[in-house]
């Protein structure tokens, strides 16, 4: 699968009470990527009448960021079968290439109409071998 990249930069609200990126925005910026990657490459039609909710998170913290870095994060699909999808983030100090973050998430995809699973159809998951 190709993966998603994303760049930003540690503001002040992203900070907790030790001056660390706080884990909450770290759960923020997994969601964030992960819907800008299905709309930047699903076609509209395709997104319309399905929504994406998650299952689980799996969340692995290894080691912190602060004001001023930035944060390389890169997303990918790992697996897809039946109506789950795993996706993979990933999230790295662009400066030092450290590891900051990495997340397993289960996304279930839902008939947005029905709110009841849906397969997940070969034609979803060619969108991202087309990147």
């Amino acid at each position: 699968m190709q993966s998603y990249i994303k760049t930003i930069t540690v503001q002040k609200d992203d900070l907790d009470d030790l001056d660390h990126v706080n884990n909450v925005r770290y759960v923020q910026w997994m969601q964030d990527i992960s819907k800008e990657h299905w709309v930047t490459v699903a076609p509209e039609e395709m997104r319309n009448g399905i929504i994406w909710v998650v299952m689980t998170h799996h969340i692995t913290y290894k080691s912190a960021a602060v004001l001023d870095d930035v944060i390389e994060m890169r997303t990918y699909i790992q697996k897809s079968r039946g109506a789950v999808s795993v996706r993979i983030v990933e999230m790295h100090n662009k400066k030092t290439k450290e590891l900051l973050v990495k997340s397993s998430t289960e996304w279930c995809l839902l008939n947005a109409h029905t709110l009841k699973p849906t397969r997940i159809s070969q034609e979803i998951k060619d969108v991202f071998l087309k990147m």
